[in-house]
């Protein structure tokens, strides 16, 4: 092998390297007219939610791994095909720069990063207790049932599903901030009612170890106070 092959070589294989170790954390945002299409992918879990600033469209999900240019999910939950739940969607993915590119079955779409999943908060969280008469009361949700919320660096995302009989409650999410010990949400999108769609809403949260403590007054004006626990997939 000569000099000139070896560097060759070389540069390919670091190259390949580099493509291959890249990753996809964070939130990715499709704009089209009124349509927003927001991808969140974070510690192995993946959403993509359509919505316009009157309606929620859909959202579906699930743990996931990206191997050999290929996006795996395994769906836990579709709004708008519960037959999805259970079976593998793999879809090819490139991704350059800040921009995603995602062909599923020859339909593609490009994706601009909004943010690379680094922040205190970001993660796959689910709601382990909360605060019943003064009391903190743990919260066992029987079977498959399960409340997660997934956050980016910028970007949240709740759901409510139920793996196993396939049904999915509801979802909601937006941006939101984190500083200071005050976290709010501002709302995007809301599967049970779109009007609570454009409020802001103020709570205080912490991490205390390793767990999220997040209290308040909900969107009803209703005193809360939760306890949310960090999901590895």
């Amino acid at each position: 092998m000569n000099n000139v092959t070896f560097i060759f070589t070389a540069i390919f294989l670091l190259t390949g390297f580099v493509a291959s170790s890249q990753k996809i954390d964070g939130a990715w945002q499709n704009t089209r007219d009124a349509k927003q299409t927001v991808l969140l992918y974070q510690d192995g879990y993946f959403t993509q939610t359509e919505f316009t600033p009157n309606s929620f469209l859909k959202t579906w999900g699930g743990p996931a791994k990206i191997a050999n240019g290929r996006l795996n999910i395994l769906v836990e939950f579709n709004s708008a095909d519960s037959n999805e739940v259970g079976k593998e969607k793999s879809l090819a993915v490139n991704f350059e720069k800040n921009k995603l590119s995602i062909d599923e079955n020859g339909a593609k779409e490009i994706y601009n990063r909004v943010d690379e999943g680094k922040a205190p908060l970001a993660g796959v969280w689910k709601i382990s207790a909360r605060e019943q008469e003064g009391k903190i009361v743990p919260i066992h949700q029987t079977g498959a049932r399960k409340t997660l919320k997934m956050l980016s660096g910028s970007r949240f995302q709740w759901f409510a599903i139920n793996p196993e009989t396939k049904q999915f409650s509801g979802t909601g999410g937006g941006t939101y901030t984190f500083a200071n010990g005050k976290y709010t949400e501002n709302i995007d999108f809301f599967s049970r009612d779109n009007s609570r769609v454009g409020a802001s809403l103020t709570f205080n949260g912490e991490i205390k170890n390793a767990e999220w403590h997040h209290s308040g007054l909900s969107s009803r004006g209703d005193k809360i106070y939760e306890i949310w626990g960090r999901q590895k997939m």
